[in-house]
C-alpha cells in the first residue's frame, strides 16, 4: 500500500484496504467556458497525480451543461494544457455524451415523485428558498400529479416553452438546513446551440444534478472537486441514492489554490480579453496555463510548486512571491546565461586595440554545460545606471576616477565622461589593465563592481518586455477586480543584446545577468526580449 501524502489519499488507502473499491478512477471535470488557469492545475495534480500514484485511471471530463458559454475553442485548449502539464487522461468524456441517460434519470425521479416541474421563476424560487435561520416556502406547484409533472416535463424537452418559464426542480426538503436541498433545480430550459450537440436539446441539466450522475456513468471512485463543493455534497450523494448508485462514488473536497495578485475567475479573465485590456487569453500576464506556458514559465515548475503548497482541507492564500521563487529556483539551476543592456550608454576603451574572446559560462551552477566564447572589444555598451557622475555613498559601479570590472574581462577606470549639449552624458572614455583578466589577474586592483556588457560592434537591437501583477495589490481577495486591476502592468524598453540571444532557438529561456530571467522569441523579424520572472526574490522563505 502506498504512503498517504494528504487526507485524501488516507481515505482512498482506507477505501482500498476495506475492499471498498479495488482500484481507484477519478477525472478532472472542467467547463469549456474559458481557459484554464494556474488554479486548475492544482486540481489537475490532485485529479491525475492521486490516480498516477495508486496506478488508477484519471478521465478529462468536460461539463459541457451550459451551452451559452462554451466553445470548441476552450475544449481544444484544455487539452493542451493538460498535455503541456504532462498528463495523459483514459478517457475522454463530456457531459453531454449522457444527456440522454441523465434525461430518463429526470423522468425516473418524476415517476417516482422525487421531482416536479415548476413555473416559478429564478427570482421568485430564490425568494422562497428562505435563510439560514428561516425554512423554505413550498412551490404551489410542488405537489403537481406524476402525469402531469411527465406531460410538462416532456413539452420543455419538446421545445413548448421559453427559457425561464418553467424548470424542473428535486423534490427534497424545504426546511433543511442545506440550502442546496430545498428543491433544487436540476433542469432548466435554454434554447442555445450546443457545440456538441447542435441544437437537438432546448433543456439542460443542472451541474450538481449531471455531475453525480456522469461520474457513477465513468466508474469514478472518488470525484475530487474543490471545498466550494463541500455543501452540495448532500445533494451530490442525495442523486445517487435515490437512483441507486452501486457503488456510488464519493466527494471529497480540498482546498482550492489562491494567490494573491492573480485575477483567478474565469469572468474575469474573459472580461479582461473581451475589454482588450489583455492581448489575449495567452498574454504572458494573465494566470492561465496558456499565459503562463507563453511567458516561458516551466510546466514542471508549475507542477513543483503545487507539490509544495500541498493538498489541505481548509481554504488559504499563497504569496504570489512563493511562485515566483520557485519558478526563478527552477529556472537558476538550469537556464544558460547571457547579456543583454537596457537603456545603453557607450564605453569607449582609450587604450584598447583590436578585439578577442573571451570565456563565459554558461551556467555556474551547472559544471557540465561548460563555457562559451563572447567577442569582447575598443567599444561597449553598458548600463546608463552603471555610471553615475555625483553618485551616492557606497557605490561600487563606474564613476570619475573609479573603476570597475567588465564581466567574464578586464578591470577599467572611468577617465572622462562625455556630456551633450542637454548634460546627458552619451560616452565614457576608459583605461582598460591588460593584466587585470578575469581568473588571471595579476593587477593588484580592487574593484568591488563587476558590470555586464555588450560588444557595440557585434550587438543587435532587442526589445525588453517587464511585467507587472495584473493586481496592484495583495489585499481585498473579495473586491471586483476592476477596483484594483493595473492597467500599466506592460513595461517596454529598447536593449542592445549579444548575437547569443538573437540565434538561439524561439522560447528558449535565459538569465540575463543582472536584470532577470527571459523568453527569447521573435516578432516581425525584431528580438523580443520577455520577462519570466525577476531576478530580485522578493519572498520572505522564513
Amino acid at each position: 500500500m502506498a504512503e498517504a501524502e494528504n487526507f485524501i489519499q488516507a481515505i482512498i488507502e482506507e477505501d482500498l484496504a476495506s475492499g471498498k473499491i479495488s482500484a481507484v478512477q477519478t477525472r478532472f471535470p472542467p467547463e469549456p467556458n474559458g481557459y484554464l488557469h494556474i488554479g486548475h492545475a492544482k486540481s489537475m495534480y490532485v485529479n491525475f497525480g492521486t490516480a498516477l500514484k495508486y496506478g488508477g485511471k484519471c478521465n478529462l471530463y468536460f461539463d459541457d451543461t451550459n451551452p451559452s458559454k462554451e466553445k470548441t475553442e476552450y475544449v481544444d485548449a484544455i487539452r493542451r494544457d493538460i498535455e503541456w502539464l504532462g498528463y495523459h487522461w483514459e478517457k475522454e468524456t463530456y457531459a453531454s455524451d449522457f444527456f440522454d441517460v441523465i434525461y430518463d434519470y429526470a423522468e425516473r425521479l418524476i415517476r417516482e415523485g422525487k421531482a416536479y416541474v415548476c413555473d416559478l421563476s429564478a427570482d421568485e424560487i430564490r425568494e422562497t428558498r428562505g435563510t439560514l435561520t428561516e425554512p423554505g416556502v413550498d412551490s404551489p406547484y410542488r405537489n403537481r400529479t406524476c402525469e402531469e409533472n411527465l406531460r410538462l416535463f416532456r413539452e420543455m424537452r419538446d421545445g413548448k416553452y421559453a427559457d425561464g418559464e418553467k424548470c424542473l426542480r428535486a423534490k427534497i426538503d424545504m426546511a433543511s438546513p442545506n440550502l442546496n436541498l430545498r428543491d433544487p433545480v436540476i433542469y432548466r430550459i435554454l434554447h442555445a446551440e450546443h457545440h456538441r450537440t447542435g441544437n437537438k436539446w432546448c433543456i439542460y441539466p443542472m451541474y450538481d444534478y449531471a455531475h453525480p450522475i456522469a461520474d457513477y456513468l465513468q466508474g469514478v471512485t472518488h470525484s475530487l472537486c474543490t471545498l466550494e463543493f463541500e455543501d452540495h455534497r448532500p445533494l451530490y450523494d442525495w442523486v445517487g441514492i435515490e437512483l441507486g448508485f452501486s457503488p456510488k462514488p464519493r466527494q471529497i473536497e480540498f482546498a482550492r489554490l489562491n494567490l494573491t495578485n492573480l485575477v483567478m475567475s474565469k469572468r474575469y479573465l474573459k472580461k479582461l480579453v473581451e475589454e482588450h485590456s489583455v492581448r489575449g487569453w495567452d498574454d504572458p500576464r494573465m494566470p492561465t496555463l496558456a499565459g503562463l506556458r507563453n511567458r516561458g514559465i516551466p510546466a514542471e515548475a508549475i507542477l513543483d510548486f503545487c507539490a509544495r503548497a500541498g493538498v489541505a482541507k481548509a481554504n488559504s492564500e499563497c504569496e504570489i512571491g512563493y511562485f515566483e521563487a520557485v519558478v526563478r529556483d527552477y529556472l537558476n539551476a538550469r537556464v544558460p546565461r547571457a547579456m543583454a543592456v537596457v537603456d545603453p550608454l557607450k564605453l569607449t576603451i582609450v587604450n584598447y586595440e583590436g578585439s578577442e574572446e573571451v570565456d563565459f559560462a554558461i551556467n555556474q551552477l551547472d559544471e557540465a554545460a561548460g563555457t562559451r566564447k563572447i567577442r569582447f572589444g575598443k567599444t561597449l555598451y553598458i548600463e546608463r545606471s552603471d555610471f553615475s557622475i555625483d553618485p551616492p555613498p557606497k557605490y561600487h559601479r563606474l564613476k570619475p576616477g573609479g573603476y570597475a570590472r567588465l564581466k567574464n574581462a578586464y578591470i577599467v577606470r572611468a577617465d572622462e565622461a562625455v556630456v551633450d549639449e542637454k548634460g546627458e552624458v552619451t560616452e565614457i572614455r576608459c583605461t582598460y589593465f591588460p593584466e587585470s583578466h578575469s581568473g588571471a589577474d595579476t593587477s593588484g586592483i580592487k574593484a568591488k563592481g563587476v558590470l555586464h556588457w555588450v560588444n557595440a560592434e557585434t550587438c543587435v537591437d532587442a526589445e525588453l518586455r517587464k511585467y507587472d501583477h495584473l493586481l496592484r495589490d495583495a489585499e481585498y481577495s473579495g473586491q471586483d477586480f476592476s477596483e484594483r486591476i493595473n492597467l500599466d502592468s506592460e513595461h517596454i524598453f529598447s536593449a542592445k543584446a549579444e548575437p547569443y540571444l538573437a540565434e538561439a532557438e524561439e522560447n528558449t529561456a535565459f538569465q540575463l545577468m543582472r536584470t532577470g530571467y527571459y523568453k527569447k522569441c521573435t516578432e516581425n523579424g525584431k528580438l523580443i526580449l520577455s520577462e519570466i520572472v525577476s531576478l530580485k526574490d522578493s519572498f520572505n522563505k522564513s
